[in-house]
C-alpha cells in the first residue's frame, strides 16, 4: 500500500481517538476527514459514499450536547473506526 495512503488511514485512525477521548472536537475531525481526497480516490466509490453520509451525521450530532437517539456521536465514531479498518484491509488486498 502506497506511503501516502497508510499514513492518511493512520492520521484518520489518531484523530478518532482524540476524538473519542475529547481532544480533538468534531468540527476538526470533519474538516480532516473531508480532506481525505487520495485515500477517497483509491477506493471504490461505495466507500466514498458512507464516509461522507457518516461525516454528515457525525456533523449534525455536533449539533447536540448530549448523545441523541438520532445521532449518537459514540456509534458514530464506532462506525467510522469500522469502515477505516475495512478501508485498510481493502486497499492491503
Amino acid at each position: 500500500m502506497e506511503t501516502q495512503l497508510t499514513t492518511a488511514l493512520d492520521q484518520l485512525h489518531h484523530a478518532l481517538e482524540q476524538l473519542r477521548d475529547g481532544s480533538l472536537q468534531t468540527r476538526d475531525f470533519c474538516q480532516l476527514a473531508r480532506a481525505q481526497e487520495v485515500l477517497l480516490g483509491a477506493l471504490p466509490e461505495r466507500y466514498q459514499t458512507v464516509w461522507l453520509g457518516l461525516i454528515d451525521r457525525m456533523e449534525s450530532s455536533a449539533l447536540f450536547t448530549e448523545e441523541s437517539c438520532s445521532f449518537s456521536q459514540t456509534e458514530l465514531i464506532d462506525s467510522l473506526s469500522i469502515w477505516l479498518d475495512k478501508a485498510q484491509r481493502l486497499l492491503e488486498a
